[in-house]
């Protein structure tokens, strides 16, 4: 294995952000999340979960609003409820019951409503809508009578909704939030309010109240909510389980065409390997062979003109035969581009030694500082990514950076993940371009893409003037 082994700044400290002197930092190239996000296996199990998910999510959301819309309407159903009974009492308790001496609040009159009162409305039994306060106003807001006997000859002051029904006789019905005077005695948060006119026989006016729980529509948004949500959710179990044997079928199709996608795309990556392989064989072992075979009888030639005296025979051959190898080179540099032999029988280590000396040709000496450890240990897919990444990185050295020195690095850092680093004293980069990686340079996404596939992390450090510095960690295998 041809290695050596020199002091390079592969270990050091990684480079800090730039500062007032311009010293490069380092910016993450690959995205090996989004790629594992990419090549994530379809799973039946998980998109029927993820279904059933969806179906939960529906659900908890058609009960938020199912809650909403069941206790507006209980609200109103109660309201309209209330408003009806009121109308009902009026017209056959209180407005036969209504008399001058009620009206006028006395005493022997107040009495005798007050026991129809509870008999007739207050009782649980009478109606639909229970009524917990009934109450008897004058026009000029004085209680003639109140089932709760501490209000009755009290004064307080209309509201404007009250004297807009004594001025145009309608039924109002609302829920109450019990701040008024007139409801200190009152209990509870809210309760639901209906007020209308009635009159005596003579024709006076009177207000007529009743108060009702607001319980009863809490009650009722109860009852519609667990209504329509059985509805809703019947259906949308009938839908799951409908849908469930669907998606199953569809999930399966779906992964057995993507792991029919995955073993094509081996079977095409091995198809190129074995035919960069036969390209490789088919050029060292003919047109190779050929060359070197023809060199030597150039030059042979060469020598025998020269023995003869044939100097300008002898210079033309001898230029013919530097020819040649200079061709035999050319093709040995590319059949270590096309499908390196030492990679697959020696090992990333001697890889990296033939990979140094075809860019020795190109003006870069390549220095190699490899682990032998860690060089034995790694797999053929860590050896394949890590060769390529090197050798883009020198061949993006000898496009833009050649001549200047470049080394190369690999071993294991403290946590035990193996890291390439690569190296150059050449004129550097502007590392903005990575904020385009559409419209960036080729050989830039060709890296970035690179070690993304492979789930790998890729880093540069780099500015104008101040060299580069590639590292490649590769992700940890259980």
């Amino acid at each position: 294995m041809n290695e050596a082994t020199v002091p390079i700044p592969v270990y050091a400290a990684p480079p800090q952000p730039p500062d007032e002197t311009g010293a490069p930092q380092w910016v993450t190239v690959s995205r090996p999340a989004a790629r594992r996000d990419k090549l994530a296996t379809i799973s039946p199990r998980r998109v029927v979960l993820q279904l059933v998910a969806g179906v939960v999510a529906v659900v908890a959301v058609v009960a938020v609003l199912g809650s909403l819309a069941a206790g507006r309407l209980a609200e109103r159903e109660s309201v309209t409820d209330a408003a009806r009974m009121a109308d009902l009492f009026a017209t056959t308790v209180v407005g036969p019951a209504l008399t001058d001496d009620l009206a006028d609040g006395k005493p022997a009159a107040v009495a005798a409503f007050d026991t129809l009162v509870r008999q007739r409305i207050l009782s649980d039994s009478v109606a639909r809508v229970q009524v917990s306060r009934v109450k008897l106003w004058s026009p000029t807001g004085t209680v003639l009578y109140a089932d709760e006997p501490r209000l009755v000859g009290r004064t307080f002051e209309l509201d404007d909704e009250q004297r807009e029904v004594l001025a145009h006789p309608a039924t109002r019905a609302e829920v109450s939030d019990l701040t008024q005077a007139e409801n200190t005695f009152e209990s509870g948060g809210r309760l639901l309010e209906v007020y209308r006119p009635v009159w005596t026989s003579t024709g006076r006016e009177v207000l007529f109240e009743i108060y009702a729980p607001y319980d009863q529509v809490e009650l009722r948004a109860t009852q519609l909510n667990r209504g329509f949500l059985g509805v809703i959710l019947s259906a949308l179990l009938l839908v799951l389980a409908l849908l469930t044997p669907l998606v199953w079928s569809l999930a399966k199709r779906l992964s057995a065409a993507q792991q029919q996608r995955e073993q094509l795309l081996q079977h095409a990556v091995d198809a190129s390997a074995d035919e960069r392989r036969r390209i490789a064989a088919t050029l060292h072992d003919g047109p190779v062979q050929d060359l070197v075979a023809t060199s030597y009888a150039v030059s042979g030639a060469a020598l025998h003109a020269h023995s003869e005296g044939h100097g300008q025979l002898n210079a033309e051959l001898t230029q013919l035969a530097g020819t040649v190898r200079g061709t035999i080179r050319v093709l040995r540099t590319l059949l270590v581009d096309i499908y390196p032999p030492s990679l697959t029988n020696a090992g990333v280590g001697a890889a990296f030694s033939d990979l140094s000396q075809v860019v020795a040709a190109k003006g870069v000496d390549a220095l190699l500082d490899v682990d032998a450890q860690t060089a034995a240990s790694l797999g053929p897919d860590e050896e394949r990514l890590v060769f390529r990444v090197a050798q883009e990185c020198l061949r993006n050295v000898m496009k833009h950076a050649a001549p200047c020195t470049a080394t190369v690095g690999l071993r294991r850092d403290r946590d035990g993940r193996v890291v390439l680093d690569v190296l150059d004293d050449g004129p550097g980069f502007d590392t903005s371009l990575f904020s385009d990686p559409e419209h960036g340079h080729f050989g830039l996404r060709v890296l970035s893409d690179l070690a993304t596939d492979a789930g790998a992390h890729l880093e540069v450090a780099s500015a104008p003037a101040a060299g580069t510095h590639w590292r490649l960690v590769l992700p940890e295998t259980s």
